[in-house]
C-alpha cells in the first residue's frame, strides 16, 4: 500500500473492489440483471403453442444448444436403442427361418453362422456396427434378406455416426469456452480523461493466442416512457466507446480500458453523482472476434448494474516493463483508486459555462440612468454609431430628418479651425461658445444656421452647473461669457 501512495499520491486511496473481501456495507436488495456477470442473458420463453416444433426442424442446432448432460444422455440412448432394435431384427430373421433349432447341425446352411439366440444375434450386430469381423458369425449366401438387412444396417449407422459426433465435435469445440479467458472488470468507473467525463471500464485476454478483428460494443438497458406515453420497459441503446474514431477496434493482446465520453449525445448527459444512486439501468457490453487458432466468431459477454459504477475512480495500472517483455499483474485487474472529480453532471456544466460573466460592468452613461450628450465636432461619429434619436434632443431631432448629414459636414467643418481643449464655465463647451467668434466668410452661413438652434437647459448637459439665461433663450453666446474670455476672443 505504501510503495501505491508514493506513486500515485497521498491524495489517491487504493479501493479493492473485489466482492469476496470482507468490509461493512449497506444490505441491498439483490438486483434483476438482463445479463448476468459470466454473460447468460436472464431471459426464459415460455407458452410458445404450436411454435415448438420449430426445435425438432433445427434438429442439430437444439442438440447443440442443450446442456452436457442432456447430450450426453441422447448420445447413450440414441446407440443403445439402435443396437437394440437391429440385433432384434437379426435375431427374427434366424426365428422366421427357423435357424435358432437348426443352429447346430452341420448340413444345414443358415442366414448367419452361428447364430443360436438372441445375445448371438446381438454379437453379431456389434461385429457389423464396428467391423471387427467376420470370423466365428457371417452372413451365407442363401441368405438374401440378410444381405439387405446388412445394406440398411451400414447406411443408417454412417448416419448416426456423422450426427452424433458431429454434435459432440461442435459442441466441445464451441467457443463459449474461448470466452472464459476473456476478462472484464468487476465495476465500471466514471471519471475524467483528456479533461472530458468519461464511463470507464476495462478488458483482458489471459491468453497468449489473440483475437483477429476484435470489436465491443455497448448497450444502455433502461426502461422508459415516449411522449405518447408508451411504456418502454428493456429500451435498448447504442453507447459510443468510439465508434466513429475506431477506436471500438481492439488491439486485445494487454488490458484496455474501454471509454465511453459523457457528452450532449450521450444518455449519461444528465448524470451526476446524487442522480446515480436514485438510477436504475443496465449496461451491456459485448466483446467478440475471430479465435486465432480455430477461425470461429467466439463472443463474450457481460453487464454493469447501477450500483457497479463508481464515480470518481480510476482503474490501477497494470502494465510494468520487464528486462526484455512487458509483465501483466492480473491481481490489480479489477482495484480502483479515487480521483477528484466534479460532483455535477456535463448538462449542468454546459448550463453554467453558457451563462453571462457577472464581472461585466454597465457603462458610466448606463450606470448614471442617463443618456450621454456629445457637443464636440470630435464626438459626433460615436453618436452616429448609436440608435438614431437615442441621443439627441428634441430640436435637433426634428432637424436631423431634413438635413442631418448636411449639419453634421458643416459642423466638422467649422471645428476643423480650433484645435484647442474645450474648457466651459458652467456645462457650456468652449467650441460652442466660439461659434460667436469672427469666421470666415464662407462659414458666415452656416454659423447663422447654427445659431438658430435653441439649446434647452436641464438634459443638454450632465453637470452641475446650468446655462446662462441669455443663451437659454436664444441670445448670442458671447454674450454669457466671462470678460477674460471676452477679450481673448476680441483679441484673436
Amino acid at each position: 500500500m505504501s510503495a501505491l501512495r508514493r506513486k500515485f499520491g497521498e491524495d489517491y486511496q487504493v479501493v479493492n473492489t473485489n466482492r469476496a473481501a470482507a468490509f461493512a456495507a449497506p444490505v441491498k436488495k439483490k438486483r434483476q440483471r438482463f445479463v448476468d456477470k459470466n454473460g447468460r442473458c436472464n431471459v426464459q420463453h415460455g407458452n410458445l403453442g404450436g411454435e415448438t416444433s420449430r426445435y425438432i426442424s433445427d434438429l442439430f442446432t437444439t442438440l447443440v444448444d442443450l446442456k452436457w448432460r442432456w447430450n450426453l444422455l441422447i448420445f447413450i440412448l440414441t446407440y443403445t436403442v439402435a443396437w437394440l432394435v437391429m440385433a432384434s431384427m437379426w435375431w427374427i430373421i434366424a426365428y422366421i427361418r427357423g435357424d435358432l433349432n437348426q443352429g447346430h447341425d452341420q448340413n444345414y446352411t443358415p442366414c448367419v453362422a452361428n447364430v443360436y439366440n438372441f445375445p448371438s444375434a446381438f454379437l453379431f450386430f456389434i461385429e457389423t456396427e464396428a467391423t471387427i469381423g467376420y470370423g466365428y458369425r457371417y452372413i451365407t449366401e442363401k441368405c438374401p434378406e440378410g444381405i439387405i438387412l446388412f445394406l440398411f444396417q451400414s447406411l443408417l449407422g454412417s448416419i448416426v455416426d456423422a450426427f452424433l459426433i458431429g454434435c459432440m465435435f461442435i459442441k466441445m469445440s464451441q467457443p463459449k469456452k474461448r470466452a472464459e479467458t476473456l476478462m472484464f472488470s468487476q465495476d465500471a468507473v466514471i471519471s475524467q480523461r483528456d479533461g472530458k467525463l468519461c464511463l470507464m471500464f476495462r478488458v483482458g485476454n489471459l491468453r497468449n493466442s489473440h483475437m483477429v478483428s476484435a470489436q465491443i460494443r455497448c448497450k444502455l438497458i433502461k426502461s422508459r416512457q415516449t411522449p405518447e406515453g408508451e411504456f418502454l420497459p428493456l429500451d435498448q441503446c447504442e453507447l459510443d466507446v468510439g465508434f466513429g474514431t475506431g477506436a471500438d477496434q481492439l488491439f486485445l493482446v494487454s488490458p484496455l480500458t474501454i471509454c465511453h465520453e459523457i457528452n450532449s449525445k450521450s444518455p449519461f448527459f444528465d448524470l451526476s453523482q446524487r442522480s446515480l444512486r436514485s438510477e436504475q439501468f443496465e449496461i451491456v457490453v459485448i466483446l467478440e472476434g475471430i479465435v486465432e487458432t480455430t477461425g470461429m466468431t467466439c463472443q463474450a459477454r457481460t453487464s454493469y448494474t447501477e450500483d457497479e459504477v463508481l464515480w470518481g475512480h480510476r482503474f490501477l495500472p497494470v502494465m510494468s516493463l520487464e528486462e526484455g517483455f512487458f509483465r501483466v499483474d492480473y491481481s490489480q485487474f479489477h482495484n480502483t483508486f479515487e480521483v477528484p472529480t466534479p460532483s455535477y453532471s456535463v448538462k449542468e456544466h454546459d448550463t453554467k459555462a453558457s451563462l453571462p460573466s457577472p464581472l461585466v460592468t454597465p457603462t458610466l452613461g448606463e450606470a448614471r440612468g442617463r443618456p450621454d450628450r456629445v457637443f464636440s465636432a470630435d464626438g459626433l461619429d460615436a453618436a452616429d454609431e448609436r440608435p438614431a434619436g437615442a441621443r439627441l434632443p428634441s430640436k435637433l431631432q426634428r432637424m436631423s430628418t431634413s438635413g442631418k448629414d448636411e449639419l453634421q459636414r458643416k459642423v466638422l467643418k467649422l471645428s476643423s479651425h480650433h484645435a484647442e481643449k474645450a474648457s466651459s464655465t458652467g456645462d457650456l463647451p468652449l467650441k460652442l461658445q466660439r461659434l460667436g467668434s469672427a469666421p470666415a466668410q464662407g462659414d458666415a452661413e452656416d454659423r447663422l444656421q447654427l445659431r438658430a438652434l435653441r439649446v434647452e437647459v436641464g438634459p443638454m448637459t450632465q453637470s452641475t452647473g446650468d446655462l446662462p439665461p441669455s443663451l437659454a433663450a436664444g441670445g448670442r453666446p458671447e454674450n454669457s461669457l466671462p470678460a477674460k474670455l471676452r477679450r481673448m476672443n476680441a483679441d484673436r
